[in-house]
């Protein structure tokens, strides 16, 4: 009767074993945007081609619109290992002691995205990413978003323009000294109170990528729309430092491999969104789209460039020219 107990119990304890090696390593990857987005469309496909190329191995836990961690606690999350995965705005990394990401935030820093891939898939964004290796955090990729436009309800053509206008910004020493550097006053303001303070004259105005613009119907409280493609936004994928180093080095290659596909994915619908959300803009009627001559670009180029200088003592001179020297820009050359 022992034998048969003793055997009964190695028997159930080899399949337990064997039930244990065959479980698949659980990411869970929290982000703060809806499904239906550049961001939330990249990270289902990363966790559809991780499943692919690991053969089960790994499964990816999507959980979108905040429904794991909010904005201001998954960072946190992050680092305590209680999520191996984001993909947050660039513009976070400031708070966390690594300001030089706030360079991502300076106005026309990248002319366009072939500028800006030579840096977010080069050797400086590379750079950027191990700084945040000393807050137990791995970076993987940066995902685009897009470029950004100003608008409002008189047209903007000149820096003149833009004197005494109250714009919205998110939260950014960065973009604070870019809306003074047009006489404009910047106004902080949550994302989601954007719309009814357009609609109601509390800000008169602010700037987009195209996608978000559209997809928070702004344009139909905005007359006019001004094609700057001024500035970034965009996000960096980040894993748990300790997590990502303890994966068995197989599985590691292969997540990397998915990742990079996931990028490319990501890269590509962006650009997709923001140039079917420009048509549906100027289809709609509601909001004036202009694009501004060589001249005028230039203009308003000259005053923004003055960020640049302003902010080196909080971003770093060095990162600034890594990225000058990358692109080939030139701000005396203006």
């Amino acid at each position: 009767m022992k034998i048969r107990t003793v055997f009964a119990g190695l028997v159930a304890a080899t399949f337990s074993a064997i039930a244990m090696a065959q479980a698949p390593i659980v990411i869970k990857f929290s982000h703060v945007v809806a499904v239906d987005t550049p961001k939330g469309k990249a990270s289902e496909f990363f966790a559809k081609k991780a499943a692919e190329l690991t053969k089960g191995k790994v499964k990816v836990e999507v959980y979108a619109n905040s429904s794991l961690y909010k904005d201001k606690e998954e960072m946190e999350a992050l680092q305590l290992g209680a999520v191996q995965m984001l993909a947050p705005s660039l513009a976070k990394f400031g708070p966390l002691g690594v300001k030089e990401f706030e360079a991502f935030d300076l106005p026309y820093i990248f002319d366009n995205t072939a500028e800006l891939h030579k840096i977010t898939q080069g050797p400086v964004g590379a750079s950027l990413l191990a700084k945040l290796e000393p807050k137990g955090i791995k970076g993987l990729a940066f995902w685009d978003n897009g470029f950004k436009s100003f608008s409002a309800n008189k047209p903007l053509k000149s820096p003149a323009d833009f004197k005494g206008l109250k714009m919205r910004i998110q939260s950014s020493k960065v973009l604070e000294s870019q809306m003074r550097s047009l006489g404009a006053l910047p106004q902080v303001m949550a994302f989601s109170e954007v719309y009814q303070a357009l609609q109601t004259g509390v800000v008169d105005g602010t700037e987009n990528p195209h996608s978000n613009l559209y997809t928070q119907k702004m344009h139909e409280v905005q007359k006019h729309m001004t094609l700057t493609e001024h500035g970034y936004l965009g996000y960096a994928v980040i894993t748990n430092k300790k997590f990502w180093d303890g994966l068995p080095g197989d599985v590691r290659g292969q997540l990397e491999q998915a990742m990079k596909e996931a990028t490319v994915f990501a890269n590509s619908i962006a650009k997709e969104e923001n140039d079917g959300a420009l048509e549906k803009i100027k289809a709609s009627g509601k909001t004036q789209v202009y694009s501004p001559t060589a001249a005028e670009r230039t203009a308003i180029k000259k005053a923004l460039v003055k960020t640049h200088t302003d902010m080196e003592s909080r971003i770093g001179k060095e990162t600034i020219q890594a990225i000058y020297k990358e692109t080939g820009f030139d701000p005396a050359k203006l």
